[in-house]
């Protein structure tokens, strides 16, 4: 993706952090949390490798195509996990959006990331799922109390929940990768 140094650099700190907190909440004492957690820390460990500013490190020929197999099984696995539960659905997406950007950036030539052409279908498409999610998981995240002006009183709040199982955190570590995405997507 490998946009200009400051905003790479911004969304490298936005992503290795996010990868960084959802390595916590693996220790989780819900297996289904800790689970979620690890694809979400490989998804922001390797966000915040695809945003490092080329004029720092431009990555080898080779690694685009191991970053695509490497989101290629993390896509698979979430596509298993989806038996279960519909909200794999989204890490499926995820990992298909990181393997497609790996793909187009080892296609394209060095510095070229546009057509002539214009944004890609697929591209457009992506930006737009990723938007509606980044809106629809922000609003999630104001609690219902707050804005009637109360207290809040939903899972966690002065409750003896351990910081790392708490929802809204989780919500706004995909939130956080949720904005990078577009972020990266624009970039292209």
């Amino acid at each position: 993706m490998h946009g200009p140094g400051s905003s790479g650099w911004l969304l490298v700190a936005l992503c290795a952090a996010t990868g960084a907190y959802c390595l916590l909440r693996m220790r989780s004492g819900v297996e289904e949390q800790r689970r979620a957690a690890g694809g979400e820390a490989l998804m922001g460990f390797g966000m915040a490798a695809m945003a490092v500013p080329a004029a720092v490190f431009t990555p080898p020929a080779w690694a685009w195509p191991l970053w695509a197999v490497v989101f290629g099984a993390a896509g698979l696995h979430a596509l298993w996990a989806a038996r279960a539960s519909a909200r794999h659905l989204h890490h499926v997406v995820g990992a298909g959006a990181m393997v497609y950007m790996a793909v187009v950036m080892a296609a394209a030539p060095r510095g070229a990331h546009h057509s002539a052409a214009g944004t890609p279908a697929l591209t457009a498409a992506l930006l737009l799922y990723f938007t509606a999610y980044v809106l629809v998981t922000g609003a999630r995240l104001v609690p219902v109390a707050a804005v009637a002006g109360g207290q809040g009183t939903g899972p966690g709040a002065g409750s003896g929940t351990r910081w790392g199982d708490r929802p809204e955190l989780a919500r706004a570590c995909r939130l956080s990768m949720g904005i990078a995405m577009v972020a990266m997507l624009l970039m292209m």
